[in-house]
């Protein structure tokens, strides 16, 4: 029997400051003009200090799970899309398993720019459709702020922060992902590419000075690179799902740059209230911006059950994704918010409790094996 993959869960999480091209235009030769003209965007999210890739990507799928109804311990499958990590390692997947207290989950972080997100959906609804796998979350989560140089008005003005997660669960109803394609071309990495902190430029004095350690992107290359592939691989993708143009009703576009959306609706034929756009409020959040972008088009009421979803994304790699959903799960329940902040302490505050009772073990064990050891001797 045939075996569906199902997004039965969806949650997102933003940071609460605000950065705006008008203040941004107090520090960098730029203006609100010059900015939303170019790229469509007004403001993006900011992380604070106590903010990383993994508390978004945790309160990400903490929603997310609340969503579906599924408890942490039913996850087998946990993966994060990410180009900020919380470290090279352990994984930020390992970190949000241990968080949510997935005891059954296998985890780890997957880096194909901002195309990670569907290359993480992909992955995941072939585990399930190969029933090796039941319940899968995926994660989009960055913290960019941390990698652009804020002085420099090319870059620093495009990218936001922000967690977006979705909960995949098998079932034997067809629908779900319907479709995915996943693709690479390396010859152009260094289009877009964070030159230091790798085995190839190790972090130094030298590395730091040079700015080596901040984003470098060729705008001009990358803008004609999407432009090509977000209508090829939109098309691809529908055709491989045994569908027409006319059959989609929203595309969830990687929110880059509103001509690059523009564009790629102009060669699809297609008008722009049939893409699905926010980046005017959160500018390129990479991995997340997909997700992100899901969950605001179920709250607005744009994407419904019975609902085909066509998602596009391209980034650094270069890489190229999409997707086609066919949208079965009911809108979230509103809860009251002193029940829902009751439900996750209930719900996590075991997880919590485990976590450092297994580090209490370790500790223990590695004194006791010391003990044992000089007694040996």
């Amino acid at each position: 029997m045939a075996r569906y993959a199902h997004i039965v869960g969806w949650g997102m999480a933003v940071p609460q400051r605000v950065v705006t091209n008008h203040e941004l235009a107090q520090f960098v030769e730029t203006s609100d003009e010059w900015i939303v003209t170019r790229t469509g965007i007004r403001e993006r999210r900011v992380a604070s200090p106590q903010e990383s890739t993994a508390t978004l990507s945790i309160a990400a799928a903490e929603e997310a799970l609340a969503v579906a109804g599924i408890p942490p311990r039913d996850v087998d499958l946990i993966l994060v899309a990410t180009v900020t990590p919380e470290y090279l390692f352990p994984s930020t997947a390992c970190l949000v398993q241990d968080a949510l207290g997935a005891t059954k989950a296998g985890a780890f972080d997957l880096l194909a720019g901002c195309s990670g997100f569907i290359y993480g959906l992909h992955l995941a609804a072939a585990a399930i459709r190969a029933g090796t796998h039941q319940v899968a979350l995926v994660i989009g989560a960055e913290t960019l702020s941390r990698i652009v140089n804020w002085q420099d008005r090319n870059t620093c003005v495009l990218f936001g922060d922000g967690a977006g997660a979705v909960v995949l669960q098998g079932s034997d109803t067809p629908g779900g992902v319907l479709a995915s394609m996943i693709r690479a071309d390396g010859s152009g990495g260094e289009l877009l590419i964070l030159p230091a902190g790798g085995s190839r430029l190790p972090i130094s004095e030298a590395a730091v000075r040079d700015g080596c350690h901040f984003i470098r992107m060729n705008g001009r290359e990358v803008f004609r690179f999407a432009t090509r592939v977000m209508e090829k691989a939109t098309r691809e993708v529908i055709a491989q799902a045994g569908l027409r143009l006319e059959d989609v009703d929203l595309i969830i576009p990687h929110q880059a740059n509103i001509r690059i959306i523009e564009a790629a609706a102009k060669a699809l034929g297609l008008p722009m209230d049939r893409f699905f756009v926010n980046i005017d409020r959160y500018g390129n959040t990479s991995a997340a911006s997909i997700p992100i972008a899901l969950c605001e088009a179920v709250q607005q009421r744009r994407l419904n059950p019975g609902d085909r979803a066509v998602m596009v994304a391209f980034g650094a790699g270069l890489t190229w994704a999409a997707a086609v959903v066919e949208w079965g799960a009911p809108r979230a329940r509103p809860r009251p918010l002193w029940l829902e902040r009751l439900a996750r302490i209930t719900l996590y505050l075991p997880a919590q409790l485990h976590s450092r009772l297994m580090r209490l073990w370790r500790r223990l064990d590695a004194w006791f094996s010391r003990i044992l050891r000089q007694e040996g001797e």
